[in-house]
């Protein structure tokens, strides 16, 4: 792990790449890797603000929002997941940034595997966390959608914040299942359609096996969507990949479990940049 320089330098903006505009920011020391974080559908780049004092020591964090979320423009959808993967190495590109660690959480851990497979002199690492790799059930996602084009973010809120932390979680951090609220709410409809569009498509099993550098499978210990099961079958087929799952949590372990995530993100980090030399 290369040592944590006292300058720090953020930087935030928009950039537009492939017909969107990408909100980003990318705080840490000026001189350590680049980390870059992929969200989950629904969420924001404020989804890591708790992660980023542990992760900003050792790393320049790159966080942006997707498009269709946060303060990145939403042009009209479909999306693919393809396109998603190519909207993240445009906005490289326009940093100039040459070469990333990712950690993607659900559907950022969907995108993760596009960038490994397809840009491996691009992605140092990756870090696959609550995600999968094929589309088990479409229906369940024709339902979500049509009640979003019903009646919006409200309609599908309290279910997706269910799924998304365990009992324990809902009643132990009422401030932070707030916060988490007012973030999925904030999404646009039209963002969250076009981006789940490309979940609900989700066929992404030949991509594994090309998947050749550092990689770390995370998953919830109580996740109901991408399970333990789904994480050990995807850690099987990406050649020497590692797998943990993250005691407590279900499907966003770096908020849940937010001490955990770090510390076993970070251990692999230190194992991968000590091995790339990146």
């Amino acid at each position: 792990m290369p040592p944590s320089p006292s300058a720090v330098h953020a930087d935030g903006g928009r950039c537009n790449v492939h017909g969107a505009a990408i909100a980003y920011r990318l705080q840490g020391p000026v001189d350590a890797p680049v980390l870059m974080l992929g969200n989950s559908l629904a969420a924001d780049l404020e989804m890591w603000d708790g992660n980023l004092p542990a992760l900003g020591q050792h790393f320049r964090v790159l966080r942006y929002d997707m498009r269709g979320h946060g303060a990145s423009s939403t042009p009209a959808g479909p999306y693919t997941l393809e396109l998603l993967a190519d909207d993240a190495i445009a906005l490289l590109d326009a940093l100039r940034i040459d070469k990333v660690h990712f950690v993607g959480v659900s559907l950022g851990g969907m995108v993760a595997q596009q960038l490994a497979a397809r840009y491996p002199n691009r992605i140092a690492s990756v870090v696959l966390c609550a995600t999968m790799s094929n589309q088990a059930a479409p229906a369940a996602w024709d339902e979500r959608m049509a009640a979003v084009r019903r009646g919006g973010m409200e309609a599908i809120a309290e279910a997706t914040l269910q799924r998304w932390f365990t009992p324990a979680f809902h009643a132990e951090a009422p401030q932070a299942l707030a916060a988490v609220r007012r973030m999925v709410l904030a999404t646009r409809p039209e963002g969250y359609l076009g981006c789940a569009a490309a979940i609900r498509a989700l066929a992404q099993d030949a991509l594994l096996p090309r998947i050749a550098g550092p990689c770390l499978v995370l998953a919830g210990e109580h996740d109901g969507a991408a399970t333990p099961a789904i994480a050990q079958s995807l850690a099987q087929r990406i050649p020497g990949a590692q797998l943990h799952v993250v005691p407590g949590a279900a499907h966003l372990p770096n908020i849940e479990r937010q001490a955990a995530f770090d510390a076993r993100v970070l251990a692999f980090l230190a194992d991968a940049t000590a091995a790339t030399g990146r």
